[in-house]
């Protein structure tokens, strides 16, 4: 059932009705004297609010809550298929036999992608003020009651991580506690994401094709020449050619051992990383 996107408890009302204004926000300490406090000074009262006013909501808001449970399993189940890790088609070809081993890096990473161009992208305009909003001019499905989890906009989750990526350690804790002033724990993640999304869609894209930058393309073409025309796996005779031939296979060899190491170390910081993830 889907949850509330405002509680009852929350509003006006409920702080006229309980006889206690609830706070705003808080520590776990603060939270807890506020409730005893507010239990000791109108006990009956505060069941009220914070009880049975929920109930009242729950049964109100039933039909309303059964729609966006139909409307939510429709996107999760077919649009966003939050049930699998998907490659995009550039990476996978849709039909192509791919190995096991070969798609965890780019179904992970693609996923990675989409929560920054799809998930931090809704995040931005949906906390954002209007000016934020017109800036990239999403359209109505983008987010509210229509929200269907298919716009995409690169600059905007990438401005979202930005912004998280300057909160410092300012509004909860005084000026003499060491980590004042410091980036945050959502900095710090977001700092994190930010460069792993960027290595795979700016780094990894542009990374030279080992057979290329290793010469063993071009070898391979003058050995082809060197025997007519015709392909041979055999090592050549000549030992120029042969000479050639070794060092850029040699050199092919390194660079895709550290290729492999790269990815290796890039989705264990992505696996690292993946708490948060979340919006």
């Amino acid at each position: 059932m889907a949850q509330h996107s405002n509680y009852w408890s929350c509003t006006p009302f409920a702080d006229w009705l309980r006889g206690t204004k609830k706070l705003s926000a808080g520590t776990s300490e603060e939270w807890d004297n506020w409730t005893t406090a507010a239990q000791m000074k109108h006990n009956f009262r505060y069941w009220l609010a914070e009880e049975a006013l929920g109930h009242i909501q729950d049964f109100v808001t039933w039909p309303v809550r059964k729609i966006y449970d139909v409307k939510y399993y429709i996107n999760n189940r077919w649009v966003s298929r939050t049930h699998s890790l998907t490659a995009h088609p550039r990476d996978i070809k849709p039909g192509a036999w791919c190995d096991v081993g070969n798609r965890f890096l780019p179904c992970l990473f693609n996923e990675l992608v989409d929560f920054v161009e799809i998930e931090s992208a809704w995040s931005h305009i949906a906390w954002g003020d209007k000016e934020a909003r017109a800036k990239y001019d999403p359209p109505f499905w983008a987010s509210g009651w229509f929200r269907w989890r298919t716009w995409r906009c690169p600059q905007a989750g990438i401005d979202h991580l930005d912004w998280a990526m300057t909160l410092t350690n300012t509004d909860w804790c005084e000026p003499d506690h060491p980590d004042y002033g410091k980036p945050t724990g959502q900095a710090l993640r977001a700092k994190e994401i930010k460069e792993l999304y960027t290595w795979w869609t700016v780094t990894y894209r542009s990374r030279p094709d080992p057979y290329e930058a290793s010469g063993w393309t071009a070898v391979c073409e003058e050995q082809r020449q060197a025997n007519g025309g015709k392909f041979s796996c055999n090592s050549p005779k000549d030992p120029v050619l042969k000479k050639k031939n070794d060092k850029a296979h040699k050199l092919l060899q390194k660079i895709e051992a550290d290729y492999e190491k790269e990815d290796e170390a890039m989705m264990i910081r992505l696996i690292k990383a993946r708490d948060s993830l979340w919006t």
